[in-house]
């Protein structure tokens, strides 16, 4: 009796996990590679495999979840848009820099897709370092006079998210007109409840995609990876940096925090204050924000950088920042320098850098010498190892934990912002990077390269082929498992 139990209990989990991988193969239409590892997924681990399934293989539902169009009509920049690429497209478009022209392709790609208005009067001042980056930006909270807008993927509420809350609340109380948003996932230990004095100041805090349980959010995928702030709409923040203690060098298990993050001044504030209210309103049931004009002021020139906002994320039809990565390598001359905790490319950002590698491109990649997510970095050193195949040199970063998402090419062109170089943030995650181009800003980064160089180790190809058998077993299972990551 009880073998019968046994086998029509096992008959019954080998149908389930049929229907559900012919579901995964034939209704959701995804790609090749990630298909591929959810049904060793759903195969190798039967029953919690399924769970797995739920929390990280859903697709997005696209249309019952987001629905922003109105609000981006609402802002009205459809017609600057158009009028943008039309110039751009007929050879008329009026660049205050002669080299920016060069990037007249890349520059349209993601106008033409992503609404990605080109702006250039910026001035940009970058920072590399937690500390120094928390500290203007809570000097520019403490001058504000009529709005902030804050959303971060982590908030954590100790030493560091303590004084911004705090900031923040006393402007709240003056007056200013204060709204922060955070992911439900990367910020999972906290709640509303923890606000509720920047709330009774008149402040207003929301969540994006929240859990639908207590405590636990099984929606894994789809989260709001993206980190912006903008300040009366004369000042803006983005890049890196996260809220919380290690971001500042506090943390014992990561040390010194290594990440890249900037501070705009300039038209770019428009574009990237309109991203900003896309996503309020999504996460926001009762207090969407209306437009007005002091959201989006007229102001002098700030400076002469080019620059544009892009961003991304699962309701695109388009990865709109991978495609930027992909043109931008495509047109590098000289070098490309990379920056990235994670380096699990998929298969046409991989192709791209290896032909440029292979084409006498001088390639470097800079990864972190530690893991904060196990099989990631396991993943990340094994696509490391392919690269230094094809004649590029790696980097691995030896002062702590490198967060910083940058590519930089030719001392003429660069982005920094929140996208990694994997699949999630190429297809799963809501992401937002700046796309610069300008010589003194590129020369910078590069320059910032260099140094880190000097806080790292070259890893050879023949340091990579002496790995011990443990590793080499790891990120097999790591690759394989590369696709869903």
């Amino acid at each position: 009796m009880t073998v019968t139990i046994f086998s029509v209990f096992t008959a019954a989990i080998f149908i389930f996990n049929i229907v559900l991988a012919a579901a995964l193969v034939f209704l959701e239409r995804r790609d090749a590679s990630s298909t591929w590892a959810w049904l060793l997924v759903l195969f190798f681990i039967p029953i919690l495999g399924f769970f797995i399934y739920l929390l990280l293989g859903r697709q997005l539902r696209k249309k019952t979840l987001f629905k922003w169009e109105s609000t981006s009509k609402r802002i009205g920049i459809e017609s600057l848009i158009g009028h943008q690429m039309n110039e751009l497209h007929d050879g008329n478009f009026k660049f205050q820099d002669a080299h920016t022209k060069n990037y007249k392709d890349l520059i349209y790609l993601p106008l033409r897709n992503n609404g990605a208005l080109l702006t250039q009067d910026n001035s940009i001042q970058i920072f590399n370092d937690g500390r120094v980056k928390f500290n203007s930006l809570i000097e520019d909270i403490e001058n504000a006079t009529n709005h902030i807008h804050m959303q971060y993927y982590i908030f954590r509420l100790d030493e560091l998210g303590t004084r911004i809350v705090d900031a923040l609340t006393e402007k709240a109380k003056e007056g200013v007109k204060v709204r922060l948003l955070y992911d439900d996932m990367g910020s999972r230990s906290l709640s509303k409840r923890h606000f509720k004095e920047l709330v009774a100041a008149g402040g207003e805090v929301e969540t994006f995609f929240p859990s639908i349980l207590p405590i636990i959010n099984p929606r894994l995928n789809y989260r709001n990876h993206r980190k912006i702030v903008v300040i009366d709409g004369q000042v803006g923040y983005i890049g890196g940096f996260n809220v919380g203690d290690e971001y500042i060098g506090l943390s014992r298990k990561f040390g010194y925090w290594r990440d890249t993050h900037l501070r705009i001044e300039g038209s770019a504030l428009h574009p990237l204050q309109t991203r900003f209210i896309l996503d309020w309103n999504q996460a926001s049931a009762h207090h969407d924000i209306e437009y007005d004009e002091f959201f989006f002021p007229l102001k002098p020139a700030r400076g002469s950088t080019s620059m544009q906002i892009v961003s991304s994320g699962p309701d695109e039809e388009w990865e709109q920042i991978k495609d930027g990565y992909l043109k931008l390598i495509n047109l590098a001359k000289d070098y490309i320098y990379i920056q990235t905790p994670y380096f699990i490319p998929d298969a046409s950002f991989y192709d791209a850098i290896r032909i440029a590698a292979l084409s006498g491109i001088d390639v470097r990649i800079m990864i972190p010498n530690k893991p904060d997510h196990p099989f990631v970095y396991w993943a990340t050193y094994s696509y490391a190892g392919q690269m230094l195949r094809a004649g590029a040199r790696v980097f691995i970063y030896d002062n702590g934990f490198l967060h910083t998402k940058m590519i930089v090419t030719d001392n003429k062109a660069a982005t920094v912002g929140t996208a990694n170089i994997d699949v999630r943030s190429f297809k799963l995650n809501f992401e937002v990077n700046a796309f610069i181009y300008d010589e003194q800003v590129s020369s910078d980064l590069a320059e910032l390269f260099h140094q880190d160089m000097k806080l790292s180790t070259e890893l050879t190809y023949e340091m990579y082929l002496e790995r011990t058998r443990m590793i080499k077993t790891k990120e097999s299972i790591a690759r394989l498992l590369a696709p869903i990551l």
